[in-house]
């Protein structure tokens, strides 16, 4: 019957270290956050490659909030994003908004770039200067193909102008 009992107990304590990590996992999300404490903000993306739903938003380089939903618009193609932003940040109207990468192999977040204008942003207003994720690869292939045109172009036209006068 002891042995029971001390199977019952180390099962008891098993299950609430399993609840309280749980619930550290959802603070340190933000999932256990209510809506109370932001306001949603509207930023139209060509493309947001590498964010989802949960991403976070930074300014300076800390966390102001989170990607709350993305959707297709089907007039302009473009995908909407809605960002929850913590209340008591005062944007200004001619803020920007990008994705950008931690690093090379690191993952991608949404910077916030405050301008200078006297008004700010409302609870459902769209950010209106919005950059989009950009691709590594696509880059580096127009890096690539650029490169041996450019030099192409650039030596033909040096023989050109060196055959052509007098």
């Amino acid at each position: 019957m002891s042995e029971n009992a001390a199977e019952v107990v180390v099962g008891g304590v098993v299950l609430a270290a399993a609840v309280a990590f749980v619930l550290f996992a959802a603070q340190a999300t933000g999932y256990a956050k209510s809506q109370g404490d932001t306001y949603p903000l509207i930023a139209s993306f060509r493309s947001v490659q590498g964010i989802s739903v949960g991403t976070d938003v930074r300014l300076a380089g800390i966390k102001v909030g989170t990607i709350t939903s993305l959707k297709l618009d089907p007039k302009t193609y473009f995908a909407d994003a809605t960002i929850a932003v913590k209340k008591g940040l005062e944007l200004p109207t001619d803020s920007a908004i990008l994705i950008s990468q931690e690093s090379l192999l690191g993952g991608d977040y949404v910077e916030i770039v405050p301008g200078g204008a006297p008004g700010n942003l409302k609870p459902g207003d769209r950010i209106l200067d919005t950059q989009g994720s950009v691709s590594l690869i696509s880059l580096l292939m127009k890096f690539v193909g650029g490169q041996g045109g450019g030099s192409k172009s650039s030596s033909g036209a040096a023989a050109t102008s060196g055959t052509g006068s007098p």
